[in-house]
């Protein structure tokens, strides 16, 4: 019976696999979008406290942030400022809803300690303290300096 399971498992897998080929081989096929109030403000705090490199940033003619993206080692997030588009009126920012984030980015490091002493001196608030997983590896949870919740550790989960 177990074996039998397992076999309807292996075909859903592969069956979804088949289904949800990539529409391109790229370097990363997910990419998190990030929008903040002072986009500029947060490009160089994410640069400073955690190591993001800027690849491409795009003001628009106010002078904020129409479109970034900042790379760190093979993954991307995009930046924006917020600003007032039909995509927008789906969105809430941390602080209009109490603190409350429905998702959160994990960026895999080689040195959580060290990565963890620059975000702290950048200003972070540590929400969880660093500390060794009972899955494995060492990480933190912290907020940016608009709210948004970053968890940087060095368990990876492409090694299973």
């Amino acid at each position: 019976m177990a074996h039998e399971y397992q076999l309807s498992i292996n075909s859903r897998i592969t069956k979804r696999r088949d289904m949800n080929t990539p529409a391109k081989n790229t370097t990363s096929t997910l990419i998190t979008a990030l929008r903040y109030r002072d986009a500029s403000a947060a490009i160089e705090w994410l640069c400073d406290a955690f190591g993001f490199e800027k690849q491409l940033v795009v003001p628009d003619d106010n002078g904020a942030i129409a479109h970034a993206q900042l790379t760190f080692g093979n993954g991307m997030i995009m930046v924006s400022s917020v600003q007032d588009t039909e995509f927008a009126k789906h969105m809430k920012q941390p602080d209009e809803v109490n603190g409350a984030e429905t998702q959160s980015i994990y960026i895999i490091v080689n040195d959580a300690d060290q990565i963890y002493e620059r975000a702290k001196a950048e200003g972070a608030e540590i929400i969880i303290d660093i500390k060794d997983e009972d899955y494995g590896g060492r990480s933190f949870s912290c907020r940016d300096p608009e709210g948004h919740i970053w968890t940087l550790g060095t368990y990876d989960p492409w090694e299973m």
